[in-house]
């Protein structure tokens, strides 16, 4: 009978990994620096070298350990393979076979957002429910989606990436992704500041958003102060989210949209103003769908990871 598995989020500048018992609980947690030097050709031997040192340490019998799971920083497709994974300057990896060959343990990989969202599911915001889309509101804007309780990850490892949905015609600058108008370029912090210089250059208003740099921080911190100009902007901010949320509920009908990330520290606040264009937009039967901040944090990666091989 298992009792044990590991959950890896490989990030990166750091490799996350975490021993759990089969029924959820953290045993413990350690990280270690992700190598992507020589085309990160380490970055899995130093990760299998991690998990065996710990077995060793622990003295952990392997026919108790359910397995490794491991989410990374890419599209991961239904074989364990990576395509491409630029932050870890990866080109084409199996995943699965080289860590099964290195640890001798069963395997599962997924896409780091996908893991995240299954990681708030199992453990996070999303405990209850069975369908849910995360969001994670951070330097870009990236998604995962949970349907029956297992990972949507599409026929290119590709579904949930709901920030390089289209939002915005009148954006000419391009995205990371290479397209232009992207919900990236509006509903990130970056995109959040965006909206913010664009607020600021278009009035004279007085506002606490002139006094120093501005960022998603700044804007909401103005917010909850009543700063007029900052409310416009979350405004701006919560229509452009809530539109694309309501228009990705009709695909997958949530019961759930969790939102995590760092713009989500600003607390239930920023979820008023996402569901308040959510519920103005969302088809009828989509409506009721609940909103909930992420609680798991940066040990997402890791619950989620270690959730998929359970």
């Amino acid at each position: 009978m298992s009792k044990y598995c590991f959950g890896i989020d490989v990030g990166g500048t750091t490799v996350k990994c975490g021993l759990f018992s089969t029924d959820g609980e953290a045993l413990e947690k350690w990280e270690i620096p992700t190598r992507t030097e020589d085309n990160g050709k380490n970055i899995l031997p130093d990760v299998a070298q991690a998990i065996n040192g710990k077995i060793q340490e622990r003295d952990l019998d392997k026919e108790k350990i359910a397995g490794i799971g491991i989410g990374v920083p890419g599209p991961v497709n239904d074989e364990g393979e990576v395509p491409v994974a630029v932050n870890l300057h990866w080109g084409r990896v199996h995943i699965v076979n080289e860590m099964e060959a290195l640890t001798g343990l069963k395997v599962k990989a997924g896409n780091d957002a996908n893991v995240a969202a299954l990681g708030e599911l199992w453990k996070g915001g999303g405990v209850g429910y069975h369908n849910m889309i995360m969001v994670t509101l951070g330097t870009g804007v990236g998604g995962g989606i949970i349907i029956n309780d297992k990972i949507l990850a599409g026929s290119h490892g590709a579904a949930g990436e709901i920030g390089h949905a289209h939002a915005e015609d009148a954006v000419k600058d391009p995205c990371n992704c290479g397209n232009c108008g992207c919900l990236e370029q509006l509903a990130s912090a970056t995109g959040i500041v965006r909206l913010a210089k664009e607020e600021l250059a278009a009035s004279t208003d007085a506002s606490m958003l002139r006094e120093g740099e501005v960022s998603a921080k700044t804007v909401f911190d103005a917010v909850k102060a009543g700063d007029d100009l900052a409310i416009r902007i979350a405004e701006r901010f919560g229509k452009y989210l809530g539109e694309a949320l309501a228009i990705f509920a009709c695909v997958v009908d949530p019961e759930v949209f969790v939102i995590g990330g760092g713009v989500s520290k600003a607390g239930p606040i920023l979820l008023d103003y996402i569901q308040k264009y959510y519920r103005e937009y969302a088809f009828t039967a989509c409506k009721d769908a609940a909103f909930a901040l992420a609680t798991l944090g940066n040990d997402a990666g890791i619950f989620g990871a270690a959730k998929m091989v359970l």
